[in-house]
């Protein structure tokens, strides 16, 4: 069974940080793009960063660049994704996804994991 798993999420004061992890279990993830995604309560699910499988470029949206940053561990089957400097405005359900390349859109992607709530206030 192919599955990703979030961890890492929590409650966190302005200006804390978070590592959040994406695990797979059933599929290696060397072989894939892999995106991290968030949705507020009310608002649309966005991209928030994604890292490619052939050269491990990585992107991320203008509102997070220079706070989060991703990587994987193939060793591990894992992506990470740091987050640094988080404001109240980070609050959100974080998901992440595989694909065969990087895209800005959820269509882009084949597997999704559950999510992991990350929460940012004082």
């Amino acid at each position: 069974q192919l599955q990703l798993v979030e961890s890492g999420g929590g409650l966190v004061q302005p200006g804390g940080s978070l590592r959040l992890s994406c695990a797979a279990s059933g599929f290696t993830l060397d072989y894939y793009a892999i995106g991290w995604f968030r949705q507020a309560p009310g608002k649309e699910r966005e991209g928030v960063s994604c890292i490619s499988s052939s050269d491990g470029s990585t992107y991320y949206a203008d509102s997070v660049k220079g706070r989060f940053t991703i990587s994987r561990d193939n060793a591990k089957n894992t992506v990470y994704l740091q987050m640094n400097s988080l404001k109240p405005e980070d609050t959100a359900v974080y998901y992440c996804a595989a694909g065969w390349a990087c895209a800005a859109t959820m269509n882009g992607y084949d597997y999704w994991g559950q999510g992991t709530q990350v929460t940012v206030s004082s």
